[in-house]
């Protein structure tokens, strides 16, 4: 018998016909499947590092994927006088403002943030603010902790290497 566009149908070794209609659309789907995977860990493998280190230990972090964050990449290298805050954070004024985006109330233990455009934030502590809430700068993939006792503290921040 042949299949319909004339040509004599496939058989499988066991004799059984293989319908091709079933396989044409295979190749796209692998491919939408690579260019989804490839586009997700894109933006993961493009996240760009910081370093913040003071007298009390250094850590790294992971800069959020926004203009705000981006904005404070360009003004690296920077130096911070901080304080202690509602003994969960360490607060302090940044050169310049940053690129206003879109706020959050919760935060967690490592999160770096902006409290207004120039108020930068470092929380050692879980918890949540008032509204309209931080914008979100960023990660620590390091121990956050250290800035977790009471005082002023100078902090460091630059590119990671």
């Amino acid at each position: 018998m042949n299949a319909p566009s004339g040509l004599p149908e496939k058989r499988e070794p066991s004799g059984e016909a293989v319908d091709d209609r079933k396989n044409t659309h295979m190749p796209v789907k692998i491919l939408a499947a690579i260019i989804l995977v490839l586009g997700l860990t894109g933006t993961l493998m493009a996240q760009e590092r910081i370093q913040i280190s003071s007298e009390w230990g250094e850590m790294t972090a992971e800069l959020a994927d926004n203009d705000a964050a981006r904005s404070l990449l360009r003004m690296l290298p920077v130096i911070i006088q901080m304080r202690d805050h509602l003994r969960q954070e360490k607060t302090g004024n940044l050169p310049s403002p940053l690129k206003e985006v879109a706020r959050q109330t919760h935060f967690s233990k490592g999160t770096l943030g902006l409290w207004n455009s120039d108020h930068f934030v470092i929380y050692y502590r879980d918890g949540q603010v008032p509204e309209p809430g931080i914008i979100i700068l960023g990660q620590a993939v390091g121990n956050a902790s250290i800035f977790d006792r009471p005082g002023p503290v100078t902090v460091h921040i630059e590119r990671a290497q």
